[in-house]
């Protein structure tokens, strides 16, 4: 048995230390999940088409799984999606012919200065998903991850994993690997990912694997990129964005399970004025 596994076991016995703090700090946590169900319940739930509603309509009356739920909407999504955004439009404003693209995009799709009207419409603009995938691809919202093996098993090359190993992969550095990516795979290309009729076109998840791949691929993928698009679409076509401090800046990221700007992304937002 390792020290470290001692070591946490006694703080938690004793209730001393990081132990004590991380239990003050799960408290809390649960308090707040508690609070966004209890304010669910009283505002009612029946009519509402968000996710934990519609938990709540399928008769789950166990509150410590809804509190779950609650906290995965918390931890899994808000902060990876944040994550995701900050990177991407750091990306988009270090290259405006890329943002000017999507735009241009979105005029063809949509129309000139028309809406966002339905999921179909956000499918059929492969630009924008390639950016977002791009963006991901250099700057992961987790920039690493670790399984552990639940059975002795063998890795494609013939390793032998035993029982109980600590298998950690890194998205971060995948995503800049030449043997994978090419010799441009450290500059930010969406085209990379448009085939030769401007479709988007999908990578083996294990080569890319910020969403996971296989059974454990992540459940909430599909409503991130919607979030993700959306929410960029609408920000692009209305504003332009500058970085406060450009060219020489270099993303420092903070230490955590998700990637997140040291002191965060100054920007200036600037509205586009419109044309008819």
């Amino acid at each position: 048995m390792h020290v470290s596994s001692i070591v946490w076991k006694i703080k938690r016995f004793f209730n001393i230390g990081s132990e004590r703090k991380l239990k003050k700090a799960i408290k809390l946590i649960n308090i707040l999940a508690q609070e966004v169900i209890r304010q669910r319940r009283k505002l009612g739930f029946s009519n509402h088409k968000d996710l934990l509603s519609r938990f709540m309509q399928g008769d789950i009356a166990n509150e410590t799984y809804l509190r779950d739920i609650v906290i995965s909407f918390l931890l899994a999504g808000r902060d990876t999606v944040a994550s995701a955004s900050t990177s991407l439009f750091w990306l988009l404003a270090e290259n405006p012919r890329v943002a000017e693209r999507i735009r241009e995009e979105a005029n063809e799709v949509l129309g000139l200065n028309q809406e966002l009207t339905s999921c179909e419409q956000l499918r059929d603009l492969h630009y924008l998903q390639a950016c977002v995938y791009e963006s991901m691809r250099l700057y992961p919202p987790i920039q690493f991850d670790s399984k552990f093996c639940l059975e002795d098993d063998f890795l494609p090359d013939g390793t032998f994993v035993k029982k109980g190993t600590r298998v950690t992969y890194h998205p971060y550095a995948m995503g800049r690997m030449e043997e994978l990516w090419g010799v441009d795979c450290l500059e930010f290309k969406p085209e990379r990912w448009i085939n030769k009729d401007g479709v988007f076109s999908q990578e083996n998840p294990y080569k890319y694997p910020v969403f996971q791949a296989g059974v454990r691929v992540c459940l909430g993928k599909e409503m991130a990129l919607v979030e993700l698009k959306s929410m960029a679409l609408s920000f692009l076509r209305r504003f332009n964005v500058e970085l406060v401090h450009p060219s020489h800046h270099i993303p420092r990221f903070s230490p955590g399970l998700t990637a997140s700007l040291r002191g965060g992304l100054p920007v200036f937002v600037r509205e586009i004025k419109c044309t008819t």
